[in-house]
This record gives C-alpha cells, sequence and structure tokens, in this order.
C-alpha cells in the first residue's frame, strides 16, 4: 500500500482508535498520529518506523506484523491476548510531532491521566522523551521507570521509534521497550540468535 502527498494530507487532524484489551497489562502511548497512521488506522504505522521491529527484537511480541499496510485482525490479537494496548497523548493527526503546540500535550496529559484510570493497566509507557516532558511539565525527566504514576499505573518513559530519532537503533529500542513489559508481567522471550555455520574443513 502506498500514499501520494496529497492522499496523505487528507488525513491530517484525523485521530485513531485505541488498540485496547478489555484488561490491559501495558499500554504504550505514542505523541500522536502520523499521515500514514492515520491513513491505515493503525498505530506506529509509517513504513520507517521502529516500534514493532523492536518488540520483536526484545521478545514483546513473536513475530512482526505487516504493519505499514494496517494491522489484520491476527495482528491485532496478538496484542489483545498479550495485555498490550497502544494510545496516543494527542489523538489529532500531523505530519510532524512538533506541529504540536505545548497546550495540546498538556491537554492529552490530563485526557490520558483519566483513561489509564478507567483502563487500570499495570504499565503505561509513554514513548517520547521531549512529549512526556512538555505534556506532563517534567523538564528535567529521564528516560525509564518515573518516580510517580498516572491514573494507578506504573509509569515509564521510552525512546520515540520514528525514524526521526536516528541516534536510537533498534537494538536500543528493544532493550527499552523490553523493561515496562517485563514490569507489566508480560513474558518477555528474545529471538534466538541464528546458529553460526559448521566449520569448514580443512
Amino acid at each position: 500500500m502506498g500514499f501520494t502527498r496529497a492522499e496523505l494530507q487528507s488525513f491530517r487532524d484525523r485521530s485513531v482508535d485505541d488498540l485496547m484489551p478489555a484488561h490491559p497489562r501495558l499500554v504504550f502511548v505514542g505523541i500522536n498520529p502520523g499521515l500514514w497512521t492515520a491513513a491505515t488506522g493503525t498505530h506506529f504505522a509509517h513504513p520507517g518506523n521502529r516500534f514493532y521491529p523492536a518488540l520483536v527484537v526484545a521478545g514483546v511480541i513473536p513475530r512482526l506484523p505487516a504493519f505499514a499496510d494496517g494491522l489484520t485482525e491476527d495482528d491485532r490479537r496478538m496484542f489483545l491476548d498479550a495485555g498490550i494496548g497502544i494510545s496516543n497523548l494527542v489523538h489529532r493527526a500531523t505530519a510532524r510531532a512538533d506541529e504540536l503546540d505545548r497546550a495540546e500535550l498538556r491537554a492529552g496529559a490530563v485526557r490520558l491521566a483519566d483513561d489509564v484510570a478507567r483502563w487500570h493497566p499495570r504499565v503505561v509507557a509513554v514513548v517520547g522523551l521531549t512529549a512526556y516532558r512538555q505534556g506532563f511539565d517534567r523538564p528535567k525527566a529521564r528516560a525509564g521507570r518515573q518516580d510517580e504514576t498516572l491514573g494507578g499505573a506504573e509509569l515509564w518513559v521510552v525512546p520515540n521509534p520514528s525514524g526521526l530519532n536516528a541516534h536510537a537503533t533498534v537494538a536500543d529500542l528493544a532493550r527499552a521497550y523490553s523493561e515496562p513489559a517485563r514490569a507489566a508481567g508480560i513474558p518477555v522471550s528474545p529471538p534466538a540468535p541464528a546458529p553460526l555455520p559448521p566449520p569448514r574443513r580443512g
């Protein structure tokens, strides 16, 4: 599936439904939908986004969904059965997250706290340190587990998987994402390394 620039622009300001189990254990919270996400109805759907590859490398999910074309029902069920939800701090789709102003991020943080109190997850992981600092008015916050809770849930901040965050590798993201998953009680089973080739005979 591909989109022209004009097609993507037509999805500006749209929202994307949360992917949320009835009883979530872990909720990943993105900053806001990108235009590709709005077009496909799938969070973190841009082909260059490393969110799903990082979850596979971390062992949080067992296989890589074809996310750029939109999650299939089997893909959605993989998350729901594992107790993993996905939401956004701000629901309005934009081409870039830096199009959001601080007031939108702060309003999103207030709304998110109410949502989390209703969902009752064990752990919430906000995906993006800068958005967390601005939305929650924590200018000196660092990535990792936070001292405060959110809506009764343990609160973590993890790196943004966007291709724009180029200094974070998939391996870096995988390590960061595995920590809140373990804290939420989700089994984390990284894929076994590929076997070494047999030694060559001289």
